[in-house]
């Protein structure tokens, strides 16, 4: 059956649907819950969505960085070894997922997110406060940079939260800030898998371009209101977002 609507027309519905995944995704990841099916939904198939995906989700995650850095709720001078390690480990992630299968990730993250969820309702570290700092700055790069950012290349949903766990409970960072360098090692990380599915030729600009607009779009709105309304917004939201992504993996790994 000849696709219903026209080239004009499905980008349209991209873009609207990549802006309402970025601004969703600069305030606690999860975007890819709505770019991914929207992507096979227009057609594409598993590689080329993915890929496409993460083309069009590195302008989003970008935006949001930009404008973290542009408010001052970033530090670049601590944060960039941690961004190099995510780099390297989506590099190393990218690379191995090609050669060995992520099923059993589709059982443990969901169980691991749902952990997530709970901390991030419940714990007193989550705030609009510092807290008390468990690990340093390098060990962070190495530990959460390098792990987190393999995962993303390796297997992906989730990462965000990931990400803004190892902030909160590793350098307590408060809420609003963990989720400012949360978006900075996102970009990162969707970067170094980006140039190699470049390389590949997987990548279907033409869906990736209008959504990259929406992605900006929707990441800048999604920053701002992370900055002004702190923890009260981000708090349901990441539980939300944890949530969702917990109960896609089960139910594709139950069907």
């Amino acid at each position: 059956m000849p696709f219903p609507f026209s080239p004009m027309d499905l980008a349209l519905i991209l873009f609207l649907i990549a802006t309402l995944a970025g601004l969703v995704d600069a305030i606690a990841g999860g975007g890819g819950l709505i770019t991914v099916p929207a992507l096979l939904w227009s057609g594409l198939d598993p590689i080329t969505a993915l890929a496409t995906n993460k083309a069009q989700g590195v302008f989003g995650s970008g935006t949001a960085a930009a404008n973290f850095a542009y408010r001052g709720a970033l530090d670049l001078r601590l944060a960039w070894p941690a961004v190099v390690c995510a780099f390297v480990g989506a590099m190393a992630g990218t690379l191995s997922v090609q050669h060995i299968g992520g099923d059993a990730l589709s059982w443990l993250v969901p169980l691991l997110l749902i952990g997530f969820a709970l901390y991030f309702l419940f714990s007193p570290r989550v705030s609009d406060l510092d807290s008390h700092r468990r690990l340093s700055e390098g060990g962070f790069a190495l530990l959460v940079g390098t792990g987190v950012g393999f995962y993303d290349g390796f297997f992906g949903p989730g990462t965000g939260t990931f990400f803004a766990m190892g902030y909160v409970a590793l350098l307590g960072y408060n809420l609003r800030r963990a989720t400012a360098h949360t978006k900075l090692l996102n970009f990162s990380s969707n970067l170094a898998s980006v140039l190699f599915f470049m390389a590949g030729g997987h990548i279907l600009w033409a869906a990736a371009l209008p959504m990259a607009a929406g992605q900006a779009i929707g990441a800048w709105i999604g920053s701002h209101l992370v900055l002004r309304h702190g923890t009260g917004l981000i708090r349901p939201m990441l539980v939300l977002a944890a949530l969702a992504v917990s109960v896609k993996l089960l139910l594709d790994q139950a069907g």
